[in-house]
C-alpha cells in the first residue's frame, strides 16, 4: 500500500512541466484576452468581451483567416489521410522493397519546415520552378500557373506542400494498425468469399480505425500549426490568401502589439481546434470495433 503512494511521485515532474507551459499560459491568455494589453506596458484595462466582439462582428482579416485556415485543414486532412492509407495498404508487408520506400517517403519529414519552405518555393517559381517548366517541356502550358501568387490556389499550393511533408510520417501509423490486425479474419473473409473491398470495409476499417483516429486528429492539429511553413513561403499574402489564424495572431501581437486583442484570437482558435478534434473523434469512434 505505501509502495503504490509513492508511485504518485512519478507524476509530480510531468504535472509541474504541464502546469508551467501549458494551464498557466493558458489562464493568463483567457484573463488578457478580456483586456486592451499592448505587450510592452504593465498597464492595461479591462475592455469586457469588446475584443471577442469585434473579432466576430468587425474583423474581416480574422474571419478570412478562420476561412482559410478551414480549406487548409480539410484539403490536408482529406489528402494526407487518403495517401498515407492508399501507401500503407500497398506497403505494408515487410520486403525489402516496401522497407525501402517506407524510409523513402518518410525522408520529408526528417527536414525542418524552413528547408522544405525554400525547396517548395522555388518548384513553384513561375519562371525558373521545375512544375511549370515540366509542364511546358511536355506540351501542357495551359497548367502552368503562379502558384503562390495567385489568390485563389496559394492557400492548395501550400497545403499541398504539407500533405507532402508529413504523409510519410502518417504512413508508418497506418502500416503499425494494419499489421496488428490478425491474418485469420482474412482467411475468414476469403473463405467466405469476400471480395477485396468488402474485405477492406467490413475487416480491415474497423480494425485500423484507432490508427484512423489518431491521424486524423494529428493532421487537423499539424493543420492549424502550420505557421512556419505558411509564414516562410508567402507570409499570409497575397492579400491575405494564405493568412491562417495561427500567422494573424503573430501579426497581431509582434507587429500591432494588440496583446489583449491576440490573446482573445488565441482563445478562439484553441476552441476551433478542441471543438473540430472532438467531432472527429465522435464520428471515427462509431467505426471501431470494440475488443
Amino acid at each position: 500500500m505505501k509502495q503504490s503512494k509513492w508511485l504518485y511521485l512519478f507524476f509530480v515532474p510531468g504535472l509541474i512541466f504541464y502546469s508551467i507551459f501549458f494551464i498557466l499560459p493558458t489562464i493568463s491568455a483567457v484573463f488578457y484576452s478580456f483586456t486592451d494589453w499592448d505587450g510592452l506596458t504593465t498597464n492595461f484595462n479591462f475592455v469586457g468581451f469588446e475584443n471577442y466582439t469585434n473579432l466576430v462582428t468587425n474583423d474581416s482579416i480574422f474571419i478570412k483567416s478562420m476561412t482559410n485556415n478551414l480549406k487548409f485543414m480539410l484539403f490536408v486532412v482529406v489528402f494526407q489521410t487518403l495517401f498515407s492509407l492508399v501507401f500503407a495498404v500497398l506497403l505494408v508487408k515487410n520486403t525489402k522493397t516496401n522497407i525501402f520506400l517506407r524510409a523513402l517517403y518518410f525522408f520529408p519529414t526528417i527536414l525542418s519546415s524552413i528547408s522544405v519552405a525554400f525547396i517548395w518555393s522555388y518548384m513553384y517559381d513561375p519562371n525558373l520552378g521545375i512544375i511549370n517548366n515540366l509542364f511546358t517541356s511536355v506540351g501542357l502550358e495551359m497548367l502552368a500557373n503562379n502558384w503562390l501568387g495567385d489568390q485563389n490556389i496559394a492557400i492548395y499550393s501550400i497545403a499541398f506542400v504539407q500533405v507532402w511533408f508529413h504523409t510519410g510520417q502518417m504512413l508508418i501509423i497506418f502500416v503499425a494498425g494494419l499489421q496488428a490486425i490478425p491474418e485469420d479474419l482474412y482467411e475468414v473473409a476469403k473463405i467466405e468469399g469476400a471480395s477485396r473491398w468488402q474485405t477492406f470495409s467490413k475487416v480491415t476499417w474497423p480494425l485500423i480505425a484507432p490508427a484512423a483516429t489518431i491521424v486524423v486528429a494529428y493532421t487537423t492539429i499539424q493543420s492549424f500549426k502550420a505557421f512556419d511553413l505558411i509564414y516562410a513561403m508567402t507570409r499570409g499574402g497575397p492579400n491575405y490568401a494564405t493568412e491562417i489564424l495561427a500567422t494573424h495572431i503573430y501579426t497581431t501581437a509582434f507587429r500591432s502589439f494588440k496583446f489583449g486583442y491576440a490573446s482573445a484570437e488565441s482563445v478562439i482558435f484553441m476552441l476551433v481546434i478542441a471543438l473540430i478534434t472532438f467531432l472527429q473523434f465522435r464520428v471515427l469512434r462509431a467505426n471501431r470495433v470494440e475488443n
